[in-house]
């Protein structure tokens, strides 16, 4: 009965995050929103208030950050099946589209049609990144260092900073910013 139960959870993170390889566009901040609806709303795998932590361990790893959330996901729900269910589920699209592309990729790109659908579609996904970020900022503290670090970080990125470089000292601000704050509280 228990394998039972543990197989049909890692066919429903399997399921769940193939619908989110499948139609979703743009990387992973385009699947942020996706995501979202299918761990949290849809199933109730997460939190409301953990899908921001785990975004930003996902982010910080190396690779995709949807590879990263799948395989965190599933291993948090059903351990290492669970997470290897996920992280195929959510790779498996992308492998079958590209493996078909790639039979016609010369004859595909030379189509008006698909021209104007790639022009379409990259228009959907900055709006998916745009919803992501506000709903990333909507759980984001709202003060003078949390504002100070996502400028820095704007500009550095705007420069070509390394996302790592970025990562890192944003997280060395923040952590500074928290024991300063904890020595000034400890004087008074």
């Amino acid at each position: 009965m228990m394998k039972d139960s543990k197989f049909k959870l890692c066919l429903q993170l399997f399921t769940a995050f193939f619908k989110i390889g499948l139609f979703t566009f743009g990387g992973g901040m385009a699947m942020i929103p996706f995501i979202q609806r299918e761990t949290v709303e849809k199933h109730g795998w997460i939190e409301e208030k953990d899908i921001l932590e785990i975004l930003a361990i996902s982010e910080s790893t190396p690779g995709p950050i949807a590879i990263n959330t799948a395989t965190f996901i599933g291993y948090q729900k059903a351990g290492a099946l669970g997470s290897a269910a996920a992280t195929f589920g959510v790779v498996l699209p992308s492998f079958i589209i590209i493996s078909i592309i790639s039979l016609f990729l010369k004859q595909f790109m030379e189509l008006k049609a698909v021209e104007y659908a790639f022009m379409g579609i990259r228009a959907g996904v900055i709006a998916l990144v745009v919803k992501a970020l506000i709903k990333l900022y909507k759980g984001c503290p709202k003060n003078i260092i949390s504002y100070v670090i996502i400028a820095l970080a704007f500009v550095a990125a705007v420069l070509g900073v390394n996302v790592i470089i970025i990562i890192i000292c944003a997280g060395l601000i923040g952590l500074a910013s928290i024991l300063i704050g904890r020595k000034a509280g400890e004087k008074r």
